[in-house]
């Protein structure tokens, strides 16, 4: 099982200080149809009952100790932890800070949490959790937690950092930066290709593969070749989530080393703007009844100054 050694994650470079969301990728939350519910984390088992405010500190045993966690003591600490009465985001967080594994092979399926050895996807980590503990935590606040990235105590982008600690914060904004926002770029000059299609004509590669020459200036294909040739890992014509994921990483720094200063931030803030109008998207859904309620993409904003330790 790969080990992550915090201390060994790079900080990618960013261009400037940018408000920077705290959010699960664009292509791990795809937008559902419309009137598509969506299923909330264990909703046909779990229990409404909140759970009551204990302090750590009147918990005692495991958590209290300091020391990296593998995926099985990280799982039995949570567990006992929550059975001892302790807030749930809160315990979340603690075996966050300490987990070590850098992916896991759960029923045959890997689970990759650090991308390309420096991106910390921290969602599918606390969905993991979350899976794990069931009926332990209430279904609303673990769904809007994993599909809206909303906190249950409204916690602030600077508490999250000192609740996991600066190594994975700066691994959690590698992710942001590194994954989300080029996607969210790339969708960014998707929509605007489609925009020109509806106008000249449908002709050529499609606009999602056109998206990569218009960003990077080469071709996916010309991109994929160099990735490989850079790490020796290839993409065939199925890819794994993950490996997607470590392939757009990679194309940020490419972006980053290789692109103009100035396009390179205007070229962020763009999709920053981006994810803006989605989140202004969302906000406006009419509310309705829990049970009968759809879940759209969303991001939550924090304060997020952009040096390198996220501190």
């Amino acid at each position: 099982m790969p080990v992550w050694i915090g201390s060994q994650v790079q900080a990618l470079s960013r261009p400037e200080r940018l408000v920077m969301p705290r959010a699960r990728s664009a292509a791990a939350q795809p937008e559902p149809a419309k009137g598509t519910p969506v299923r909330p984390v264990r909703a046909s088992r779990a229990k409404k009952a909140a759970t009551a405010e204990v302090p750590p500190a009147e918990i005692g045993g495991a958590l209290d100790a300091a020391g990296p966690l593998d995926p099985e003591a990280a799982v039995a600490i949570f567990l006992e932890t929550l059975d001892a009465g302790m807030t749930w985001y809160p315990a979340l967080l603690s075996v966050v800070a300490r987990w070590t594994a850098a992916s896991e092979e759960i029923d045959g399926i890997t689970r990759q949490y650090l991308i390309g050895g420096e991106a910390f996807d921290w969602l599918r980590l606390a969905e993991r959790l979350v899976e794990a503990a069931g009926e332990r935590i209430p279904a609303a606040e673990a769904e809007r937690l994993i599909f809206q990235n909303e906190p249950p105590d409204g916690a602030d982008e600077e508490a999250f950092a000192r609740a996991i600690g600066p190594q994975k914060h700066r691994a959690h904004l590698n992710f942001q930066y590194g994954v989300v926002i080029e996607e969210t770029l790339l969708l960014d000059a998707e929509l605007d290709l489609h925009k020109a299609r509806a106008i000249d004509g449908i002709r050529g590669e499609p606009p999602d593969v056109v998206a990569y020459e218009r960003v990077y200036g080469k071709t996916l294909q010309e991109l994929m070749a160099l990735y490989r040739s850079e790490t020796g890992a290839p993409l065939g014509d199925r890819v794994r989530q993950p490996d997607w994921q470590a392939f757009t990483y990679w194309c940020s720094k490419y972006r980053f080393r290789f692109g103009e200063p100035a396009r390179v931030a205007s070229d962020t803030r763009k999709a920053l703007a981006l994810l803006s109008r989605l989140h202004a998207e969302r906000v406006r859904l009419v509310v309705v009844p829990e049970e009968t309620r759809y879940v759209e993409s969303g991001f939550v904003y924090g304060d997020e100054d952009g040096d390198e330790d996220g501190e």
